[in-house]
Parts: C-alpha cells; sequence; structure tokens
C-alpha cells in the first residue's frame, strides 16, 4: 500500500463519522414518513384521522413547516395529538404558535405527556386553549354522532382515570382513546375500539435488523405500529421530535393517517 492508498484511507474514515452525523442530526429528523393505515369499524361513516406524537417543538423550523404541508395535503377529519409537544427548554409560544395553524372539521386534540408534566406551568393550558386546541386530562367528548373520543393523563408523569374519563361515554359508542405512555396498554378494557400512543419515538437510534438500545419508561413492551387484536387495539406512533439526543438513525419520524372505514 502506496502512501496516497494510506492517506485515502485515513481521510475515509474521517469522512464517513462526519456525514453520519450530517445525515441522522439534519436529514433524517427531517424526513417524515407520512403512514397510511386503514381500520374497520362497525360504524356508517368513514373517518380520517391523523396522529402525531411527541412533537418535541423547541421553536419552528422546516420540520414544523413540513408537518403543516403534509396535514393540509392529507385532509384529516380531527388531528389528534398524543403528548410531548413541548421540549425541554418549555417553549410553550413556539408550541401555540405552532398549534394555531393546525385546523381539522373536527378539532385538534391533545393529551399530556410526560414532557407536559416535566415542564409545566401556570399559562401552559391556557395556551393550548387560546389556539383552539381541546385538551383531554382524563375526560371524554363526543367527536361525531356515537363517535367519542377518551384522553388520560399520562401514566409516566401523570396520573391517569380511566373510571373518570369513561364516565360520560354511553354504552355501545365507538370509543377512540389517547394517551402518551403504551405500557398503558395493558391496563385498559374492552370499551375501548381503538387506541392511540407514542412515547417511544420507536428507539429513535436504531441498526436495522436489531431491537431498540434504549426505550423510555413507560414504553413496555411496545416499540411501534399496531399491538393488539380486532377487538382491541393500539397504534404506537415514532413521533415526529426528538428527546435527550437530537438526531435520529434508521428510524424516521412519523405522521400516521388513518383511515376508519364501514366493516360491511
Amino acid at each position: 500500500m502506496n502512501q496516497y492508498q494510506r492517506a485515502f484511507r485515513r481521510y475515509l474514515w474521517l469522512f464517513f463519522p462526519l456525514m453520519l452525523f450530517i445525515y441522522a442530526h439534519w436529514i433524517e429528523p427531517n424526513w417524515i414518513d407520512v403512514s397510511h393505515h386503514r381500520v374497520k369499524i362497525k360504524h356508517s361513516k368513514s373517518l380520517r384521522l391523523a396522529h402525531l406524537s411527541d412533537l418535541h417543538i423547541r421553536s419552528l423550523g422546516f420540520r414544523e413547516a413540513r408537518i403543516l404541508s403534509i396535514l393540509e395535503k392529507e385532509k384529516p377529519d380531527a388531528i389528534l395529538i398524543t403528548g410531548d409537544s413541548v421540549a425541554e427548554n418549555a417553549n410553550y409560544l413556539a408550541v401555540s404558535i405552532f398549534l394555531k395553524q393546525m385546523h381539522a372539521p373536527l378539532g385538534v386534540w391533545l393529551v399530556k405527556g410526560n414532557w407536559e408534566h416535566w415542564r409545566s406551568n401556570d399559562n401552559d393550558e391556557y395556551l393550548l386553549e387560546s389556539v383552539g386546541v381541546e385538551l383531554l386530562n382524563n375526560s371524554a367528548k363526543k367527536l361525531q354522532d356515537n363517535i367519542w373520543l377518551v384522553g388520560l393523563d399520562d401514566e409516566t408523569a401523570g396520573q391517569p382515570n380511566l373510571t373518570q374519563a369513561l364516565r360520560d361515554v354511553p354504552a355501545g359508542a365507538l370509543t377512540l382513546g389517547m394517551f402518551h405512555s403504551p405500557a398503558f396498554f395493558d391496563q385498559v378494557d374492552q370499551r375501548f375500539d381503538l387506541i392511540l400512543a407514542g412515547h417511544t419515538h420507536g428507539g429513535q437510534v436504531r441498526l436495522p435488523f436489531f431491537p431498540p438500545f434504549w426505550l423510555p419508561e413507560g414504553s413496555g413492551r411496545f416499540v411501534e405500529g399496531w399491538y393488539g387484536n380486532q377487538v382491541l387495539r393500539m397504534f404506537v406512533s415514532r413521533g415526529l421530535g426528538n428527546s435527550i439526543l437530537d438526531i435520529r438513525l434508521f428510524c424516521r419520524p412519523e405522521l400516521a393517517i388513518i383511515d376508519l372505514v364501514e366493516d360491511i
């Protein structure tokens, strides 16, 4: 091996980590995967839901603009956000400005994640309400006809209360649940038809064909995608933002579009 080959190899070993860091820090976190899902339900009307989770908004930039563009294109009937909208800098002003730009005929709905608890302040709930976002915290609201939306507090940092949350939901209603940490799925009952959760980030930093290196407390046995059965199903989103490390690797951010269609 001559001196030129040795120099090339040396620079290659320096170049590869730099390119990997650029990809993981700037490219993949902004390369949003719009996943589409069809779920059959016993209801006469179809419904399109946009499921967002773990936004972790620090400021408003390219990723936030891309999310709004996707929502504009997909035209969901309702936008459901399963917690951790705020980041460690507690910039609720940026969160409220971002959420104010979201619109859907049946509203924008949100439940608290662990970061909403850890970075709570006296104005956070007011800011959310002031931009037209419905906060569901151990409570339920009718979404459409006999479809009810139930939001539960986060198990990791809050106090979920199933009895209180389901109190107003009539028997026989199609019940859609929202909570942040998916481990709580093992405590819910058959009154739910579909549940949406987040929190795991899908692992955020992965290697192909290997399980995640680390999942946050409250993930349980869940990582990403669908769990449960035809009676009670849960979808766990990989989320859209980053936590702890501002990188993603082989685990693209996800915005899920879930079409509820009549089971004929």
